[in-house]
């Protein structure tokens, strides 16, 4: 069967309010400077700006910009809610990883999905244990309807994600959020860590992971791409480094893998940062990823 390939369209969303302003805001212009739009055959679908960066912490929900995150979340899931009104696949370039909630509230407001979740971080705090009070440590709690109502029910249609709709692929801060008290993570969310992707190999734990998103009734998954996935040696511009990841074969195999079928829906790439990339080889490096996955969907199957 001949896969149907849908038009990439690209959303430039370049907030940093569930971290800092650190440069991953400069994300878009880096990938799309590098030759992004041209490598997927992708047209550009717009630009949502964040509302202003507040450095302090909220006092009621421990969460740095509660407010700016929930208004950026809708106008951002009006965005992506166009593209694929438009029967296109919205590729969302962020920012940090809070943008992972507009994307996900674009899909809620049409029904049930999943979520492929590649980081190497679980993302999974609740605010008291998080240092700081940035939301892109606490995503993934969020869109599972853990934490402050303000952000865990996006226009009272959370949890953005049902448990078993989820899987987190690639992590490994298990020692790391295990001493900063992160909550687990719970049983029913499919958790494949860096060892697991290692013991049976990367395309056949991406194949599962592919099939525990396909089988559950969902209409579809999201892929979330968090860079830090790959191996810090290979991608060292990002702000919380951890030794260890994914190579660049084996994130390009995992994302070919997701993208190949019809189930994919989207994606968000994040946490790039290109003042960490003096001369721009990441981000050229990472465009050719990208690219390589996207490529799966020209296939024949």
């Amino acid at each position: 069967m001949v896969v149907v390939v849908r038009e990439a369209e690209i959303v430039e969303a370049p907030s940093v309010l569930g971290l800092r302003p650190s440069g991953v805001q400069d994300l878009p212009a880096a990938l799309l400077g590098a030759g992004l739009r041209e490598r997927l055959g992708a047209v550009g679908a717009g630009r949502v700006e964040a509302p202003a960066y507040d450095p302090r912490r909220d006092e009621e929900t421990g969460i740095l910009n509660p407010e700016g995150i929930a208004r950026y979340s809708a106008d951002l899931a009006d965005a992506v809610d166009g593209v694929l009104g438009r029967g296109r696949f919205p590729v969302v370039l962020g920012g940090d990883c809070s943008v992972l909630l507009g994307a996900l509230l674009a899909l809620r407001r049409r029904g049930r999905h999943g979520l492929l979740f590649l980081d190497g971080h679980t993302d999974f705090y609740q605010p008291s244990a998080e240092p700081t009070g940035e939301a892109a440590s606490m995503e993934l709690a969020l869109a599972t309807g853990r934490g402050p109502r303000l952000l865990a029910d996006l226009e009272g249609r959370g949890p953005l994600l049902r448990d078993e709709d989820v899987v987190a692929f690639g992590f490994r801060d298990s020692a790391e959020s295990d001493e900063a008290g992160m909550q687990p993570l719970p049983t029913r969310l499919r958790a494949i860590g860096l060892d697991e992707v290692r013991a049976v190999g990367a395309g056949a734990a991406a194949r599962r992971a592919v099939g525990h998103l396909t089988t559950g009734g969902s209409a579809g998954f999201w892929v979330h791409l968090d860079v830090d996935v790959l191996d810090d040696a290979l991608m060292p511009a990002v702000d919380y480094r951890l030794p260890g990841g994914l190579s660049w074969e084996e994130l390009e195999t995992v994302l070919a893998t997701a993208l190949a079928g019809e189930h994919a829906v989207g994606l968000t790439v994040t946490i790039f940062n290109p003042r960490l990339d003096a001369d721009g080889t990441r981000a050229v490096r990472l465009v050719e990823c990208l690219g390589r996955g996207w490529s799966a969907r020209l296939g024949v199957r």
